[in-house]
């Protein structure tokens, strides 16, 4: 019979419908069916409950004093467990009552040690101390009594996981002074005390006034919500809402490491239109063309860098002045970032290729008329790489790199960086496509793309947040990588946060330079990871055997968000618009482009 049908039945003694009390005693008993455990075996130091493990324990004893946040690490610890309080006010009359009997026996006890000539007792005056202080505080109705019992509950699938279950609270408890017991011969009692039904069956108290009573609350848990961020979504452990501002950090960027498939875009799209709302200017550079519906949906500009594009990016530019820069400075600036591209182009360049490439972009400037003299750079034609390579062949010694060149001049790989820039980031997101570049050309333009970014940022200072997706790409060249460990140093000072997103921890520490960026993002995030790349994860970010497994079982959108000195397990979430403008899901996408033509 169903918990509805209750209420169809008919009294069959009375031929009548059933009173208000038999539907309700026959609606309990169908509520405990429905609850109750398959099997039950109650034992002197546990209970197995459907073929899983319970022993409970009670707290004999508290120190002298109890910090805030006593009970914090035990409820923010990674297992399965209950706690209960069983708090009961006790008559103040009652109480002064005995307060004046026992200050009565401490000072008589004082006093017979004095008549003896025995040596004093500190710890006797220390108790009187206590007792008359917390009298005078009954008498001024400042503070209350009550009877305390802490109770707590753990499971476990075998008696070894319980052992180290046990063995953990203890020490977290027994470093506070506060010791517990097992309930030996009282688990029945024990586990129905611990259960929400308000009854304390054991009766293991301890007498507490009001003020360390307090530190019992609230329950104290790790979580990051802020009055101020945008959601990133839901902390697994208590439900609370994840809210964070990243500018609020010590500095503003971020990494995302995640298998295919586990959400990292989905979570980064969130993150994009929710930040977009709190006048933050957002780039992207997008490997796999992800990203460009979002850009439409917002008003967004979207750029598609490859060989065919109308598109084009000149390296050669030099970005405007900023306060108390020279154009000197600038011009050598670029000049160093040009020669990291031309490795990047031409496969490394030995120290005798270095210096003819310098002095041959040094000279390519000139010939332009820009020099550490020049007084301003109005009115004035930036060079182009023909320019670059028309100098070059004026160079003795650069056979060699005219021919390795040649290919971006007029070979196959020509028209992707030998045009004057026409692109203009004057929107609140910007999105670099380089999903049709081909693969060997996608480190240049993603060097290419992030450095005209770098002087954008630099022109005027603005709330900014820039993406690299793939971000592996670049960390495969020493270059590439160099330069974006130079995003991620000296972006704070231009209120720019890098966020860089990656598939393979693997990948991204292959470089010398992956860890530092690592060790310079104030936030991460991991989402679920592969069993072959988990240990160097584990010993990357110094997590938990149970923060390991959690990352190994996570679903798509859940992982372990870090933000400064804090972390917590994390669901991402959004709402049914936010859904249908961010999803990656392909039976989505598919879904929606038949609607559109409909």
């Amino acid at each position: 019979m169903g918990l509805l049908d209750i209420f169809n039945t008919t009294n069959k003694d009375n031929k009548g419908p059933l009173s208000n009390e038999q539907i309700y005693d026959r609606a309990s008993q169908e509520l405990k069916d429905l609850i109750a455990p398959a099997g039950l075996k109650i034992e002197s130091q546990s209970i197995n409950l459907s073929g899983k493990t319970a022993k409970s324990f009670f707290v004999i004893s508290y120190p002298r004093y109890l910090d805030d946040s006593w009970l914090a690490p035990l409820i923010n610890l990674d297992k399965v467990f209950n706690v209960s309080m069983h708090i009961t006010p006790l008559a103040t009359t009652e109480m002064m009552k005995k307060f004046q009997k026992k200050v009565a026996e401490v000072e008589s006890q004082i006093y017979t040690k004095q008549e003896k000539g025995e040596v004093r007792d500190p710890k006797l005056e220390t108790a009187l101390q206590d007792l008359e202080d917390l009298r005078d505080s009954l008498q001024q109705a400042s503070e209350k009594m009550f009877e305390v019992g802490l109770y707590i509950t753990i499971y476990g699938d075998d008696p070894e996981e319980i052992r180290k279950t046990e063995t953990e609270i203890k020490n977290i408890l027994e470093s506070k002074l506060i010791y517990i017991r097992p309930a030996l011969f009282q688990e029945a009692e024990a586990i129905k005390t611990v259960f929400p039904l308000g009854t304390d069956l054991l009766k293991i108290t301890n007498q507490i006034n009001t003020s360390p009573l307090s530190s019992f609350f609230p329950f104290l848990s790790f979580d990051l919500s802020s009055d101020r961020g945008i959601l990133y979504g839901l902390n697994r452990h208590n439900g609370s809402l994840v809210i964070f501002d990243r500018f609020s950090l010590e500095n503003y960027n971020s990494m995302v490491f995640a298998t295919s498939g586990s959400g990292k875009s989905y979570y980064t799209k969130l993150e994009i239109l929710r930040t977009l709302m709190f006048d933050t200017n957002v780039i992207i550079i997008d490997p796999e063309k992800e990203y460009e519906y979002l850009a439409e949906s917002v008003g967004g500009r979207y750029f598609d860098i490859s060989l065919n594009s109308n598109h084009h990016i000149n390296p050669f530019d030099l970005p405007a002045l900023v306060e108390g820069e020279s154009i000197g400075e600038v011009l050598r600036s670029n000049i160093i970032s040009l020669v990291g591209l031309l490795r990047v182009m031409l496969g490394g360049l030995t120290p005798e290729e270095d210096a003819i490439v310098d002095r041959a972009l040094t000279e390519t400037y000139a010939i332009k008329d820009i020099t550490e003299e020049t007084e301003s750079l109005e009115g004035l034609d930036f060079p182009l790489l023909s320019d670059f390579a028309d100098v070059l062949s004026g160079i003795e010694g650069s056979i060699d790199i005219q021919q390795r060149l040649s290919k971006y001049i007029d070979g196959v790989w020509s028209g992707f960086i030998g045009k004057p820039s026409n692109v203009d980031i004057n929107r609140k997101l910007i999105c670099f496509s380089i999903r049709d570049m081909e693969d060997e050309l996608k480190p240049v333009a993603m060097y290419i793309i992030t450095h005209f970014i770098w002087n954008e940022v630099r022109k005027e200072l603005k709330k900014r947040l820039l993406i690299i997706d793939e971000a592996w790409i670049m960390m495969k060249n020493e270059d590439t990588a160099s330069f974006l460990f130079g995003l991620a140093k000296r972006g704070r000072k231009y209120y720019l946060g890098l966020a860089t997103i990656s598939q393979d921890v693997g990948d991204f520490l292959r470089s010398p330079y992956g860890l530092p960026i690592i060790t310079n993002s104030s936030m991460q995030l991991l989402l679920k990871q592969s069993p072959s790349s988990i240990d160097l994860v584990q010993k990357t970010f110094n997590l938990t055997d149970e923060e390991k497994y959690l990352l190994l079982e996570s679903g798509v959108g859940e992982g372990i968000f870090f933000a400064g000195q804090k972390h917590v397990a994390i669901k991402v979430i959004s709402s049914y618009v936010e859904d249908q403008i961010v999803t990656t899901n392909p039976a989505q996408l598919l879904e929606a482009k038949k609607k559109n033509k409909v």
